[in-house]
């Protein structure tokens, strides 16, 4: 579509044809990386390391994210063990040093600079140059070769063509500008601070309650309604449905991410293309001897959730200055965590 609506002439009104198009692509390259690179990373793909392995190689180099084998390392050594929500962990260093969130900010400074940030063109200059670098920094010597031979034969292929201008509006722009801002958002979402009052930091309790699921979407209105009143009702649902809460999971929380909570209950359940389903399965049988599931409703409202965790989280604790000294490449290669 994004082709379609750069190739073509006449009508101004096929340009619009690039909002779905970027949608699909952003779609498609969110799910490589949250789902298949993630399950690559976990050994779960296939259960057969050494076809994991390659196709999570793949999906770094077509998306220029953090190398696979570093990711793989850092992702299971600190953020599905001991250190998980600790500063340690790379979740936590994004929040506190990339996007510089503190505890004690209230909900509407956080959002403020959330916002400013995905605003912001030296944001993702910064944040695609890390990129960059958390791939090259740790890639294989063949892949340092191949991976940047693709992308700039792909290049080349569109200026001879004269379709350079569908290789930039319809690949890159979603790759680096879009898939920054869906990061960031699903970063703010992912995981909530430990309260300061719990003492013991061990165990299935403890590390439970710091994911929950988000479901995207609302009730339906009241049958009890009057009628006027309940077709409004239902108009307001329609259109919050398709253009608030269909975009947050299309863009956003893409594959498995609405039920991270059974993820890192689970973190190798073989039927990960089904978690939803395993997760309700899960909570029917009993949770054994996990915590209850808890689960927030709506982009916004998960984010809420977690920045008011966050604020309420102790701030000896969650000091960024007692962060290690981590480069630019490793606080911008945390949001792919």
């Amino acid at each position: 579509m994004s082709a379609i609506a750069v190739t073509a002439t006449g009508s101004w009104a096929w340009w619009l044809l690039l909002i779905p198009g970027w949608a699909s692509v952003l779609h498609g390259q969110r799910n490589l990386r949250l789902m298949i690179f993630h399950q690559c990373a976990h050994r779960n793909m296939w259960g057969k390391p050494r076809w994991d392995r390659v196709v999570g190689r793949l999906v770094a180099g077509l998306l220029l994210i953090q190398s696979f084998e570093r990711y793989q390392a850092e992702h299971v050594a600190d953020h599905h063990a001991r250190h998980h929500m600790t500063v340690r962990d790379p979740t936590v260093q994004a929040i506190l040093l990339t996007l510089e969130l503190r505890p004690g900010m209230t909900r509407r400074r956080m959002w403020a600079t959330v916002l400013g940030k995905v605003a912001s063109p030296l944001f993702h200059a910064r944040f695609f140059v890390a990129r960059l670098r958390s791939y090259f920094h740790s890639a294989s010597v063949l892949d340092r070769i191949l991976t940047p031979a693709f992308h700039i034969g792909v290049i080349a292929v569109g200026v001879l063509t004269e379709t350079w201008l569908v290789v930039v509006l319809g690949w890159w722009l979603p790759l680096v500008l879009f898939f920054q801002i869906s990061n960031t958002f699903r970063l703010c979402v992912k995981h909530t601070f430990p309260d300061p009052s719990i003492v013991d930091r061990k165990g299935r309790a403890y590390f439970g309650g710091l994911t929950n699921a988000i479901f995207l979407g609302e009730a339906a209105p009241s049958a009890d309604l009057p009628v006027p009143r309940r077709a409004l009702r239902w108009l307001r649902w329609g259109l919050r449905m398709a253009f608030v809460h269909f975009p947050s999971r299309y863009l956003v929380l893409t594959g498995d991410t609405v039920c991270h909570d059974f993820h890192h209950r689970y973190p190798m359940a073989r039927n990960w293309a089904d978690y939803i389903f395993a997760r309700q399965r899960d909570l029917e049988a009993g949770q054994h001897g996990w915590p209850d599931y808890v689960e927030v409703w709506g982009l916004k409202s998960a984010i809420d959730f977690v920045f008011d965790s966050l604020r309420a989280a102790d701030p000896v604790e969650y000091d960024a200055q007692r962060i290690a000294q981590v480069s630019q490449r490793e606080m911008f290669a945390a949001f792919d965590d």
